[in-house]
């Protein structure tokens, strides 16, 4: 079996994988690297199944560094580490690749697979982001924007009125009320933020055609009503891991 680890700033996602796609998946704290607890926490996921392969992404280094010592102790398995230099099945077309996040490499990886070239993956996470993959299967960059519950709770707490709310579909496109306002703004200002950049994508990429892949929290929602997203796969991230893992494998 792979044991797949997407780490993120509040969350680790753990996937565990065969030769074929992501099995099952679960969220752990983050900041258990830091305490130990995530160690126990992944051995207990990953239960009586042999781990015969490791591969993770991170965007935070103080935890991969932890995360890499738990996992050799636990599996005596050393974890692959997704980055510009490990990244197969995509060339890499950016000044400085170094600097490119190993979940959105990740991203590539996956949809150039399952969706062929030239394609765009939207993250709906703590940011929102768009990476690009070109029509000779490169990544070329992306676009970052705040995430929808960083705008909202900017706006609580910086403002004296302005409530927290919680992030939900709303028909109306006037509020009648403040929670509404926000909403309005939130959900159906980040469809048309999404709907702008994609047609502004198809053509700087010459692309009458660009399939657009949605992963990450707020997918589901965002992606209900545009039509421009042509698919929503939660585990998007960790079967690009998986992908990778297989061909360095």
């Amino acid at each position: 079996m792979i044991l797949l680890l997407d780490i993120g700033n509040t969350h680790t996602h753990l996937g565990l994988a065969n030769a074929t796609r992501v099995l099952r998946q679960k969220n752990i704290p983050t900041p258990g690297w830091g305490t130990g607890r995530a160690g126990a926490q992944v051995k207990a996921f990953a239960g009586l199944n042999k781990i015969e392969c490791i591969a993770l992404c991170s965007v935070v280094p103080r935890a991969t560094r932890a995360a890499q010592m738990a996992l050799k102790k636990l599996f005596k398995v050393s974890a692959l580490e997704l980055n510009f230099k490990t990244v197969c099945g995509i060339g890499v077309d950016y000044p400085k690749p170094a600097s490119i996040g190993a979940d959105r490499l990740a991203n590539a990886v996956a949809v150039k697979a399952h969706y062929g070239a030239p394609a765009v993956v939207v993250d709906f996470g703590t940011a929102v982001t768009f990476d690009v993959v070109d029509r000779a299967g490169n990544y070329v960059g992306g676009i970052i924007a705040p995430g929808l519950s960083v705008m909202t709770d900017y706006l609580h707490e910086k403002t004296a009125l302005l409530p927290a709310i919680r992030i939900r579909d709303i028909r109306a496109v006037v509020g009648k009320s403040t929670e509404q306002a926000m909403l309005i703004g939130a959900v159906h200002g980040y469809r048309g933020l999404v709907r702008e950049l994609v047609r502004e994508l198809k053509r700087e990429l010459k692309a009458s055609s660009l399939p657009v892949v949605a992963t990450g929290g707020y997918a589901h929602l965002i992606a209900a009503a545009l039509p421009e997203i042509k698919a929503v796969e939660p585990l998007l991230t960790l079967e690009g891991l998986r992908l990778v893992a297989q061909a360095r494998a």
